[in-house]
């Protein structure tokens, strides 16, 4: 039996900020960004739903149909990361309006576009999550083949950065590969860049 997907809008987006704020208060990145548990709790839905309006207002959030996965993407065109991190004031935005006294939350972005590739148009896997009760039952894993279904029919590529071994084995077998150095964050964990090229459609 397949998984119903469907696009979210501006009516999803508070289920869509409570759903990644769930799925994500254990990721390594997470944790980095809001070491100590309480600070967590109190700004870590802030900085979800900012990720959530971003993609809301420039990319598409594909949810499954009972909400209990979802993921953000966004559409990257060639050439858009030629620029230099330090002149996206994006990030620094963001910390703003999150929480202005934890300067990870700016560092996290400009790592990030430190290492997005460029010159190339694909399609950006920014989060990807899934309801911590139903995690391992292949939700994740049919959001994202509904995508790369539609970047093969398009000849898109596809990008993302692993936060945690367990994805990236998982991303692997979608047919990601690691691209590049591997990010190492200051006195945390690493994130692995990942792409993947489109695969021709097989003939009926």
């Amino acid at each position: 039996m397949g998984v119903a997907i469907r696009t979210a809008g501006e009516a999803d987006r508070e289920s869509v900020v409570r759903l990644l704020d769930e799925a994500f208060q254990d990721d390594p990145v997470s944790g980095w960004v809001f070491p100590g548990a309480e600070d967590r709790r109190e700004h870590h839905p802030g900085l979800m739903a900012a990720f959530t309006d971003i993609v809301l207002a420039a990319g598409r959030i594909d949810v499954t149909e009972d909400g209990s996965a979802c993921a953000l993407w966004l559409s990257i065109p060639a050439g858009d990361h030629d620029g230099d991190p330090e002149d996206d004031d994006g990030p620094a935005q963001v910390r703003a309006a999150v929480d202005p006294g934890n300067e990870r939350i700016e560092l996290i972005g400009r790592l990030t576009a430190a290492i997005h590739p460029s010159g190339q148009a694909h399609e950006y896997l920014w989060m990807i999550g899934v309801a911590p009760g139903r995690q391992g039952e292949g939700l994740g894993t049919a959001l994202i083949e509904s995508a790369l279904d539609r970047c093969d029919g398009e000849g898109l590529s596809a990008y993302l950065e692993a936060s945690n071994a367990r994805s990236r084995k998982l991303y692997e077998r979608l047919g990601f590969e690691v691209t590049g150095p591997v990010l190492d964050l200051p006195d945390g964990p690493a994130m692995w860049p990942m792409w993947r090229e489109p695969r021709p459609r097989t003939g009926s």
